[in-house]
């Protein structure tokens, strides 16, 4: 991966401490004055030629001529007259054979090269090799060897490109002819780099004024190129690259793909030499050896966080660090959005209320290949990476799995070179910060924001409008009428820029993020007319919008504020989204072929009715055409699995704050629903099913069906997911376009849940695999399966656990000062509170567990087998139930973590404020992973995933992506119990009938009588399970429950076995991949193609 063109070599290469990739001796030079070049200069004859002269430096040479090869250190190769040398490069005879040993770019090191000359850019436009161009390829030229057509002038022999295909079994070699002429080589290196083909050796020898050339060639899988026509094409690219005449500026070893032009004007000396200047002073990238990043730290301290660079603190170096980084990241950003400008690629918009994004230090370090250089450059100011990394806070953008979905999804369409936007909303204080006391949950505002955000970036000249409430009128035009919104209330949508690295890839994507402020004009009126107070109070209003995530709409306010939150994200992203297009496009004929829409869940719906409203109110194009585009450009993802839980909007709610998509949707509703009926005639119940507008005591708007009816493609997000779409959740509209649904199945970014937050497995992975390359494709991880048995692995694997789960011991006793065994089971459940994730069923297992043991004689507890039972998760602030079971946990846990007869047999901890900087510790540190959801109830559940990616073995029930993970990694590596998807309506039908387990009922009965106090509080918590009241099976599903747990209890012990299944589920994980996934929608629902960014 690209780290770079000053990449420090002795870290790059350890195997050759004192060389560097052979086209570095092209790279650029820093200081030619001093050392004397001016009569070079002077004698060049072209400003590329001026150029190509300031490459021939490097730190380190290896040169080889003939038989010898001398390594000559920097200071060396300076004492010798250079001017000298480099003439005799230009005018030589004849010279012995300069060898070129390229060492293998899988070390991660790509060459940089200048920008495109015109003739290099016309000839790669024609290149479908690894780009997927669209044009032909221009014929060749006639080779040297060729005869001039007669009567023809005499010309000088164009340069002639062999290939020759049988000279080896591994590489393509292609032979080149050509003048002599300083850059030439690096022209011709660029040309394979771009196309993504890799260099295995090169030689160059000379004849008089020519050279010969030899590259032995692969592709970018390092396999042998056998494509007659891909031949042709790279044949040809070449030819065009050498002797071609560009009126492009060339530099060194220049950032991508930014060409400037020169002559601004014509025949304007004065514009030509201003671009020329800026040319020289922007045409390299900041370099990231350990001095160069010190030096950047230390700006940074002193001039934007604005402390003395030599009396500063760790969050204030974390500070420094950061924007050091980001300033590498804005470099790859916008080269990749140049570049996918220059391109004009279908683009995907992806709409997610929420992306739980973690931390990005590590992740950004780590995907830009710099991770050890930073280390090294903090450690010699006197400070540790990861002492930096743990001051920066958790961005609060979102709860739960699907905001870590979105995030995992946003890092691999950067990762697989997808042209794509995030959109989302700036939250001010996200979800909230869950403080424990007494046991009770409380909910404070998360200030993540107080100390700002390094890795954003404020845009405030891109604003929208956002329009609420007001009227709708009609204007009268020649051709008819067309409604007009004339608006009651407006805010500005302020946008804030996130860039999101790839891994292995320049790409760097956008995540943009819509903050609310008040509209300048309401707010200058108030403050002229000296009504301060309403000044503020609209400023109130509107930064309220954006200021928390999910407000509680169980009160009309509450409803109607997340009403707006969704309408001010969609709006602010469709404007943005619509403007975009505008730029280069004046049809909206050719929208569909350019913008893809995804969104995520219901949330963004009301996206549909926004955009028919642009087209046909200010784009003014007629219904059924704007009708058409919309279908054509919509994908709905949704993660529901029952009917109930299907967001609806109030009528009147929508008629007051958006009077104009409310008119948009009922017509939508009444073309449906006509042409419904012409399919399936007059069956009412089913049109009162399938309508958008759900008649009742309160009259509202199905977000879920609006989404089918304008979509293209509808998604689940697991196999089991799927089919309870077509059999229960949307029934009627499979039966009526079964064509439109499909199903992808979650994953999760093996960068963050791996790479990032365990290393030491990471490192351990790439050992035994002999690659790095699953990083980036995680199929590779099967690979594992072959040494799962080998005792070195395993005891390194035993080694690599133990280490992480003294961390999260450490971390256990500084949060809750309780001091766990290592020796013991670290048993996990960490998610969402709620019932249906049945965290009461493992406290009162957990119960169930200290009665037995409290109740045995001394001789049998030394045969049981200890454990430490972890929860967290976060209880919805309207949610009692949820809350009480949290209560419950700390309850469970004074009791038994006070009790000496228990002693370190069982410890029982609930770790607060969970969130992806803790799982990134709680994860590796597992042993134990349980994801016991009722049956039918979770939609994919990542969750599992990422523990099975850690070695953590999995105890779960037969649901969501669980079903597909017991496929890849096998029931016998799982502990599997409760009832199947199909099994659960039988049970729930005979619930008076069902004989209730008397160990289930003696636990229940304990917390019941006030063994665990708060007796009255917990009654309410009681009923939920008892007396023909336990909709979620805990009776049901806890005899067999216990089971599983007995068995992973004898796993346990076997430390052979476990460490070997622990292997197989790593192993087994690398279908898992958000990468995957991602990888899916492009091609079956997106319709988009990679469109990677040039090195």
């Amino acid at each position: 991966m690209d780290a770079g063109p000053h990449r420090n070599p002795t870290r790059s290469f350890s195997c050759y401490p004192y060389s560097v990739h052979p086209l570095a001796w092209f790279s650029r030079f820093e200081n030619p004055k001093y050392f004397g070049f001016s009569s070079i200069l002077s004698n060049s004859h072209s400003l590329h030629e001026k150029h190509s002269i300031l490459h021939l430096t490097s730190h380190y040479h290896t040169i080889c001529c003939s038989k010898v090869q001398s390594f000559i250190p920097k200071i060396s190769f300076y004492a010798v007259p250079v001017e000298q040398k480099l003439l005799q490069i230009r005018r030589s005879r004849s010279m012995s054979a300069l060898s070129l040993p390229l060492l293998a770019l899988a070390h991660g090191l790509k060459p940089s090269f200048p920008p495109f000359s015109a003739p290099l850019r016309k000839a790669i436009r024609k290149l479908p090799v690894l780009h997927n161009a669209g044009h032909g390829a221009k014929p060749a030229r006639a080779s040297a060897g060729e005869a001039a057509p007669a009567g023809a002038a005499a010309v000088e022999p164009a340069p002639a490109v062999a290939v020759e295909n049988s000279d080896s079994d591994e590489s393509t070699l292609f032979v080149i002819r050509a003048r002599t002429r300083i850059g030439l080589l690096q022209v011709v290196a660029r040309v394979f780099g771009v196309l993504g083909l890799r260099i295995d050796r090169a030689s160059v020898e000379f004849e008089g004024d020519f050279f010969v050339k030899k590259f032995f060639v692969t592709d970018s899988r390092g396999k042998k190129i056998d494509d007659a026509e891909s031949l042709e094409r790279i044949r040809s690219a070449l030819i065009e690259a050498i002797d071609g005449d560009g009126d492009v500026s060339v530099g060194p070893a220049t950032r991508g793909v930014v060409v400037r032009r020169l002559g601004l004007g014509t025949g304007s000396e004065e514009r030509r030499a201003k671009a020329e200047r800026m040319f020289e002073m922007m045409d390299r990238f900041l370099k990231n050896d350990p001095i160069s990043l010190q030096k950047d730290i230390l700006n940074h301290v002193e001039y934007t966080v604005a402390r003395s660079r030599f009396n500063f603190d760790d969050f204030e170096a974390y500070q420094g660090l950061s924007h050091c980084v980001r300033d590498r990241l804005i470099e790859r950003w916008h080269d990749t959005q140049l570049h996918f400008k220059r391109k004009d690629p279908k683009r995907i918009y992806f709409l997610s209320l929420e992306y739980l994004m973690g931390r990005s230090l590590s992740n950004s370090v780590i995907n830009l290949g710099i991770r050890d250089e930073c280390a090294e450059a903090l450690s010699q100011l006197g400070f540790e990476f990861e002492v930096l990394a743990e001051q920066e806070g958790d961005a609060a953008l979102g709860n739960g799995g699907l905001a870590r979905l979105s995030a995992c999804q946003i890092d691999s369409l950067a990762t697989m070179d997808y042209p794509a936007w995030g959109y989302g909303l700036r939250y001010q204080y996200g979800l909230f910060r869950q403080i424990i006391l007494d046991g009770f949950q409380h909910e404070q505002p998360d200030h993540w924001l107080n100390f700002g955000n390094p890795w954003e970036i404020e845009r405030i000249h891109v604003t929208y409008p956002v329009k609420f409430y007001g009227a709708v009128e009609e204007e009268f035009l020649n051709e008819g009428t067309r409604k007009v919104w004339v608006p009651g209330e407006m805010v500005e949508a302020v946008a804030y820029d996130n860039p999101i690295p790839g891994y292995g890839t320049r790409n760097t994507i956008t995540l943009r993020l819509w903050a609310a402020k008040p509209s300048d004009h309401h707010d200058m009126e108030s403050f002229n007319t000296g009504d301060y107070i309403n000044a503020v109070v609209n400023r109130q209003k509107a930064e309220t919008i954006s200021s928390v995530l999910y407000p509680d709409d169980r009160s009309y306010q509450g409803k109607e504020l997340r009403l707006k939150q969704q309408y001010f994200f969609v709006s602010a992203s469709i404007q943005d989204i619509i403007r975009r297009f505008k730029d280069s496009h004046d049809n909206f004929d050719v929208f569909p072929e350019k913008v893809a829409l995804q969104l995520n869940d219901t949330h963004p719906s009301l996206a549909i009715a926004e955009v028919m409203r642009v087209l046909v109110d200010e784009e003014n194009i007629d219904w059924d055409r704007a009708w058409d585009i919309v279908c054509k450009i919509f994908s709905f993802t949704t993660h529901t699995v029952v009917a109930e839980g299907l967001e609806k909007i109030p009528v009147d709610l929508l008629g007051s704050l958006l009077p104009r998509h409310l008119q948009i949707i009922y017509d939508i509703n009444f073309n449906f629903v006509d042409e419904l009926k012409k399919k399936i005639g007059l069956d009412y119940d089913r049109l009162s099913r399938m309508s958008i507008v759900e008649e009742g005591a309160v009259k509202s708007i199905r977000s879920a069906n609006l989404s089918i009816v304008c979509s293209h493609t509808i998604n689940g997000v697991s196999s089991v997911h799927f089919e309870l779409l077509k059999t229960k959740v949307f029934k009627d509209f499979y039966e009526l376009w079964p064509q439109k649904f499909q199903y992808k199945t979650n994953g999760v970014s093996q960068r963050r849940w791996i790479v990032v937050s365990n290393p030491s497995l990471c490192a351990l992975i790439s050992k035994w695999l002999g690659t790095e390359a699953w990083i980036r494709n995680s199929d590779l991880l099967t690979g594992l399966r072959e040494h799962a048995a080998d005792t070195n692995l395993q005891q390194e694997w035993q080694m690599v656990r133990k280490v992480n789960k003294m961390r999260l011991a450490e971390y256990i006793e500084a949060m809750s000062g309780l001091k766990v065994s290592l020796d013991a089971m670290f048993d996990v459940q960490i998610k969402r509170i709620h019932e249906y994730k049945r965290q009461l069923l493992n406290i009162l297992t957990i119960i169930h567990r200290y009665d037995c043991i409290k109740n045995m004689k001394e001789s049998d507890r030394r045969k049981v087998v200890p454990r430490v039972c972890i929860l967290g998760g976060k209880a919805a602030p309207g949610y009692e139930i949820a809350k009480k079971i949290i209560k419950l946990c700390h309850a469970v846990a004074e009791k038994i973590n006070d009790d000496s007869d228990i002693g370190d047999l069982l410890k029982l901890v609930f770790i607060p404020d969970y969130n992806v900087s803790v799982a990134e510790l709680v994860i590796p540190g597992a042993d134990l992973s349980q994801h016991i959801s009722t049956a039918g109830h979770e939609a994919s559940g990542t969750g599992s995933m990422k523990f099975a990616m850690n070695g953590c073995l999995l105890l779960a029930t037969a649901d969501g992506s669980t079903v597909e993970i017991i496929e890849e990694i096998g029931a016998e590596n799982m502990f599997l119990f409760g009832a199947k998807v199909n099994e659960v309506p039988a049970l729930r039908e005979k619930f008076s009938d069902v004989k209730v387990n008397l160990q289930f009922a003696r636990v229940v009965r304990m917390v019941r009588d006030g063994y665990f106090g708060f007796q009255d509080y917990f009654k309410s918590l009681c009923d939920s399970v008892e007396g023909g009241n336990d909709f979620y099976l805990l009776g049901s599903d806890f005899e067999s429950y216990l089971k599983a747990q007995a068995a992973a209890d004898k796993a346990f012990v076997d430390k052979e076995k476990w460490t070997r299944m622990s292997i197989l589920s790593t192993a087994g994980s690398g279908r898992f991949s958000s990468d995957r996934t991602i990888e899916e929608y492009a091609e079956k629902s997106w319709g988009i193609e990679p469109c990677r960014c040039p090195f």
